[in-house]
């Protein structure tokens, strides 16, 4: 019985066939390179989230809790928390320092907003990066593969009709190796699809935390104060009313 496998595919392939399986091969080591660094990155953000926010917002100044997030602004495009505190910060000063240029085109509620927006997105877009080379990925593989097994059926086909052996045995084996570059196809697209959806998710919840994050530093920039404690102050002063 012959042997048959990956193996002499590789080895009795054409140029074609190697350079479809090449692909399939560096396809799948470029995804597993995206999904371990932003699952890292994702993990790294989730334990920021945990007490980043809360840490911050019990700090004695803003100084205290910028110090807290991050100690230095070199870290801002590692950490969005910190990014966001100091493009806000940034805001204000600018506004002050730029008043008379702005004072009848933007207030500060504007500008603040305005920037941290600006922050907020290029910190989505940093988190993002990678994810649409998994979506590639995901889309393009099967096809490479399905490709790769149309090729290679069409050669075993003439092989087979040069030679004339037409028995069960000799049809099997090159037809079979064929469809290793489907399953191979498939063995790249699910990964990465996987790796995809789930990454897309974990990256949602992250941002959504942000942007209450960026509330928070709106409504303290503006108002002077943090939105919750305006609430519990609203609230106090409602009860002492009544």
């Amino acid at each position: 019985m012959q042997n048959y496998g990956f193996s002499h595919v590789w080895v009795q392939g054409d140029v074609v066939t190697r350079g479809i399986a090449a692909a399939l091969i560096f396809m799948s080591i470029l995804s597993w390179c995206v999904i371990v660094i932003k699952g890292m990155n994702v993990v790294r953000l989730k334990r920021l989230t945990k007490n980043a926010e809360q840490a911050f917002w019990h700090s004695d100044d803003f100084s205290d809790g910028i110090k807290k997030l991050g100690a230095s602004s070199s870290s801002a495009n590692a950490n969005p928390f910190l990014a966001l505190a100091l493009s806000g910060q940034e805001a204000v000063d600018h506004h002050h320092q730029t008043q008379p240029h702005l004072h009848d085109k933007m207030d500060v509620s504007d500008w603040i907003t305005r920037c941290l927006k600006d922050t907020m997105d290029d910190g989505i877009a940093r988190m993002q990066g990678g994810l649409a080379v998994l979506a590639s990925i995901g889309s393009v593989a099967p096809f490479v593969g399905l490709f790769g097994t149309v090729w290679g059926i069409y050669h075993a086909l003439l092989v087979i009709g040069a030679t004339g052996q037409t028995s069960i045995d000799q049809v099997a084996g090159p037809v079979g190796e064929s469809l290793i570059m489907t399953a191979l196809g498939l063995f790249v697209a699910i990964p990465a699809v996987l790796g995809y959806n789930a990454l897309t998710r974990a990256n949602k919840a992250v941002v959504g935390k942000l942007r209450r994050f960026a509330h928070g530093l709106h409504a303290y920039f503006v108002t002077g104060s943090h939105v919750a404690s305006a609430k519990r102050d609203g609230l106090r002063l409602a009860a002492r009313t009544n």
